[in-house]
């Protein structure tokens, strides 16, 4: 059986998207901005791909520095536009699966966040007290309520300008255990209200010293239909998730998982089922680039992450067999250089590398699932709703 890999690179926007402005993002510009901030990119495998050729294609037309145009890429290039409502991971990921969210996820507001309706049944059947209540970056709330959190147990609850529950609490304070069963609670009274995604946050250290930790978990709403991955599992192609795929997708159509945390682990074990899989789909989340460096506003370490990535790929690319497809995209943007800490509407990479095949075009593709569609054909699929075209 053939095999594919599609990497979500986690906010690896390329430039505003035509609605950015209906979102508070008009002028954000992941990929161009960052690196323009640090004085270009040594990206040349992500040349070789055609990453800056894609710009090329996009009204605002904002090259990537360090990485130019290449006159004849190795893989195929294009961007996709975002077709659903929101800007976050589940509405991202949910549409290159073949979804379509529309109207949206409900987003709270950012002060008073939770309904105390809401509130009163989290703090009755938890049996610990709400702190927090409102929209704040993950490093921001839990520095300014995490010693009222050590002092009296209770959760630290906040969300963005996503559609997110997120749950912070000291690892030593809320055991993970109960950490997880308070997000199921939470998931099971979000449900009415359609939130996308209760969110663990653990965390350790002292005042002024709080770090959080790699053992977060997405508990997710359940798609309304059955994604590629259902339908991929039921014709009997294996779907390997790497590390919060899973989650995202409620632990739906998904064969073995291995729930990493960062870049690093999640590539290691791509490589590692890329050479021990017989055939199916390897499906990853590389969550540095959004969690460490996009909501911190880091630009430079943004940088040096899609510099290492392209390291990673450099040893990769020969590994691959004929045949197979390696699928780079991603779920959303998040400028380091724009205001605020949340995620930015924008167009979304697209480089399709199949072994053996001259690279081309695939222009401005009107919709993430398009890559659904391309899976289906890759794997033989036949019975798909009527969204999106196969660049395949």
């Amino acid at each position: 059986m053939k095999k594919a890999v599609l990497i979500v690179m986690d906010s690896v926007g390329i430039g505003e998207a035509p609605d950015a402005a209906l979102y508070g993002d008009k002028g954000a510009s992941t990929l161009p901005h960052l690196s323009a901030a640090v004085g270009g990119l040594a990206a040349p495998v992500f040349r070789s791909l055609g990453l800056g050729n894609i710009p090329g294609l996009l009204p605002q037309r904002e090259s990537i520095a360090g990485v130019p145009p290449e006159p004849a890429p190795i893989a195929s290039w294009g961007a996709m536009r975002e077709t659903s409502e929101g800007k976050d991971t589940i509405t991202g990921h949910w549409e290159i699966a073949g979804l379509v969210t529309r109207p949206g996820f409900h987003v709270f507001p950012p002060e008073n966040s939770f309904p105390p309706d809401l509130i009163a049944a989290f703090e009755k059947e938890t049996g610990r007290g709400v702190i927090g209540d409102k929209a704040s970056s993950g490093t921001a709330i839990i520095d300014e309520f995490g010693a009222e959190h050590l002092r009296t147990g209770a959760l630290i609850c906040y969300t963005s300008a996503d559609s997110v529950f997120q749950i912070a609490a000291h690892e030593e304070i809320v055991p993970l255990p109960e950490l997880y069963r308070c997000c199921e609670i939470a998931r099971r009274l979000c449900d009415p209200l359609k939130v996308g995604r209760v969110i663990a946050r653990p965390f350790l250290g002292a005042p002024g010293a709080f770090k959080r930790t790699e053992n977060r978990r997405d508990f997710a709403y359940q798609p309304p239909e059955k994604t590629i991955l259902e339908r991929l599992t039921a014709e009997g192609v294996p779907v390997w998730a790497v590390g919060k795929i899973e989650d995202i997708y409620a632990h739906r159509g998904v064969t073995e998982s291995n729930h990493t945390g960062n870049n690093r682990t999640s590539a290691a074990q791509v490589e590692a089922w890329y050479e021990e899989k017989d055939g199916g789909l390897i499906f990853a989340n590389f969550i540095d680039f959004d969690m460490v460096y996009g909501h911190r506003r880091d630009a430079e370490g943004y940088a040096k992450c899609v510099e290492w990535m392209d390291g990673w790929l450099a040893g990769f690319l020969p590994k691959m067999q004929e045949g197979d497809v390696l699928i780079l995209t991603a779920d959303h943007g998040n400028d380091p250089t724009f205001t605020g800490t949340d995620h930015t509407r924008e167009y979304v990479p697209l480089i399709v590398c199949e072994k053996g095949k001259p690279g081309c075009s695939l222009g401005i593709r009107d919709g993430f699932y398009d890559i659904s569609m391309s899976l289906a054909k890759f794997f033989g699929l036949k019975e798909l709703p009527p969204r999106g075209v196969s660049f395949l």
